[in-house]
């Protein structure tokens, strides 16, 4: 039997924060479709400080940021996108375009094609998060796109030199210094300086992430992202010293990020939640995961761990690490995550910044219907055919006529049935029947 020792808030109360966002965020995008660079200067000022003389550095610009950072601090970067960039060739290398002869004479196809433009928000405002850079523009780059904005918002005052470096390092085409909503709006919607983009991938926070679920369908997006979620599953094989630290390590995200406990081990489960206390009387940042935990944290105890593995599917986290006897009989029966991390070796900090799995993860439940961000996302995988004879097209046709005729599709039928007349009559093959459309 499931039982919670600790629960977070109700989804009424999501709602109705939720609310207030989408009508703000509204409102900025019409005036930035309405105004332009105008309207996006407006609320750089407002809400960033950020009044540049442009919004794109310069080559020079880029130089003098990579220029201020340390030999290591540069080392480290490119070491991060080179695990970033190998295993997204691995699975842009598996992707295989296909053509085959499915019947005689008619041949079949898909080709995947990289889109031609996206644009990619790196958060920065609170924590520069460097890693976002590489999980975006360089996937993009291995994808094949041909043209990348890159955006983040300035930090402190100014360009983050690691930000910048890493979007350079990437591939990024054009590199803008500016966030929040105006950031993907400038590049979803266009302006006088910002050419619109295909795509826009990236995390953000929430008003960020409302903007780009307004703005699909004018563009792609990666997904609809929310707040990072982390779950950890444990028996009494770890301690609560370890589950502590993997839970409290990714509320300080935001203090609206889920962090949640599902055990076997009611022990645990007590041990956790009293070096969770213990933990935030020193760790740096915890005046957001204290908030996070007190607001968004749970503590689940179950019975088995087919309990958990049912409870962790319904859950549907965006990071899930496994920390139990055999964390691969998670792996071969979950179903419901954004990733995951097995054994106590890992954990989600390393998918975060450097060990090459991709960090922008579904939320919100979304592991229920997709992934998270990778070399597909950023490729159409779009059909061709070719019929190759005259035999093949009017024994097509006369199927295609009959389907039609079943839907009431008069003109769709007289598509095939041209095929039919034109190609179905071969005096110079005596052997040949041709099949009349509508027999």
């Amino acid at each position: 039997m499931i039982r919670h020792l600790k629960r977070g808030q109700t989804a009424a109360a999501h709602a109705d924060a939720d609310a207030k966002v989408r009508a703000t965020v509204e409102v900025i995008l019409k005036d930035i479709e309405a105004r332009g660079d105008e309207a996006v200067r407006q609320y750089s000022c407002q809400f960033d400080q950020w009044d540049p003389a442009d919004f794109t550095l310069s080559q020079a610009a880029i130089e003098a940021a990579v220029k201020q950072l340390s030999p290591r601090e540069v080392e480290d970067i490119r070491f991060a996108q080179a695990q970033v960039r190998g295993f997204a060739q691995i699975q842009r290398d598996s992707m295989k375009d296909v053509e085959v002869e499915t019947l005689p004479g008619v041949v079949l196809g898909h080709k995947h094609i990289p889109v031609n433009a996206v644009g990619c928000y790196v958060p920065g405002g609170k924590y520069p998060l460097i890693a976002s850079a590489h999980m975006s523009v360089l996937t993009a780059k291995v994808a094949g796109v041909p043209r990348i904005v890159a955006t983040a918002p300035p930090y402190q005052g100014a360009p983050h030199p690691a930000i910048v470096a890493a979007m350079h390092f990437a591939g990024a085409d054009q590199i803008l210094v500016l966030g929040g909503v105006q950031a993907v709006a400038a590049m979803a919607i266009g302006t006088q300086s910002v050419q619109a983009v295909d795509m826009l991938v990236g995390p953000g926070n929430m008003f960020v992430a409302e903007a780009k679920r307004q703005l699909y369908g004018r563009v792609g997006i990666d997904l609809f992202a929310g707040p990072t979620e982390t779950l950890v599953i444990a028996d009494d094989s770890v301690d609560g010293e370890m589950c502590a630290v993997d839970l409290l390590g990714q509320a300080e995200h935001g203090p609206t990020s889920p962090a949640v406990l599902l055990t076997t081990s009611e022990r645990l489960a007590h041990d956790t939640l009293a070096e969770v206390e213990r933990q935030l009387k020193i760790l740096p940042t915890a005046g957001i995961a204290r908030q996070a935990w007190a607001e968004h944290g749970e503590v689940i105890v179950c019975d088995s761990d087919e309990e958990m593995l049912a409870e962790a599917d319904r859950i549907a986290s965006e990071h899930v690490q496994v920390m139990t006897r055999d964390p691969d009989w998670f792996l071969q029966r979950m179903t419901n995550y954004g990733a995951l991390f097995l054994g106590s070796r890992t954990n989600v900090s390393f998918g975060d910044k450097v060990i090459g799995t991709n960090h922008t993860l579904p939320t919100n439940k979304n592991a229920r219907y997709t992934g998270g961000l990778w070399v597909g996302k950023f490729i159409k995988t779009c059909t061709y055919q070719r019929v190759l004879t005259d035999e093949a097209s009017a024994s097509i046709g006369a199927v295609c006529s009959r389907l039609c005729h079943m839907e009431n599709f008069a003109g769709h039928g007289e598509q095939a049935n041209l095929r039919v007349r034109r190609y179905g009559q071969r005096p110079d093959l005596p052997w040949y029947q041709p099949v009349a459309a509508g027999d």
